[in-house]
């Protein structure tokens, strides 16, 4: 089904550059809110946790760390009963982030489905959670795609 592929291509290419500029109003880089989200989740979590769970290289998260901790908002320490681990943590700044980022991210998605009816945004939120596990399993290697 390349026409499914090609339109949500276009579509993500398009919401990210949405969201990549309400990310800068908050002053972050593009993918720095899904960091602070995954550790608004869980904080304290290493830069392996984080690249597992947003499906990214471990370098990655750590130049994004990187970043982030020269701008303050998270800092890093050694695990307390591991010290051969790093772990991340939200200073204020970062925990100070999450109700702008939340709420700009609510308004934008509020926005691009403005058009859609109660009853079609249900639709559209469930098929697009099960493409999102098929995609997962395929990408873990299961194959399994629920």
């Amino acid at each position: 089904m390349p026409e499914f592929l090609d339109l949500h291509s276009r579509t993500s290419k398009v919401l990210r550059a949405l969201a990549d500029e309400a990310m800068r109003r908050n002053g972050l880089h593009y993918g720095q809110h899904h960091l602070l989200a995954a550790l608004w989740e869980q904080d304290g979590r290493t830069p392996g946790e984080v690249a597992a769970k947003l499906h990214v290289t471990t370098p990655t998260v750590v130049k994004m760390a990187d970043r982030m901790t020269a701008t303050g908002l998270l800092v890093r320490r050694r695990d307390d009963r591991d010290n051969r681990l790093v772990r991340l943590w939200l200073t204020d700044a970062g925990r100070a982030l999450r109700e702008p980022v939340e709420t700009a991210r609510r308004e934008l998605e509020q926005q691009v489905t403005a058009g859609l009816t109660d009853a079609q945004r249900a639709c559209l939120m469930e098929a697009l959670a099960q493409v999102n596990r098929a995609a997962e399993d395929l990408l873990d290697g299961s194959g399994t795609g629920s």
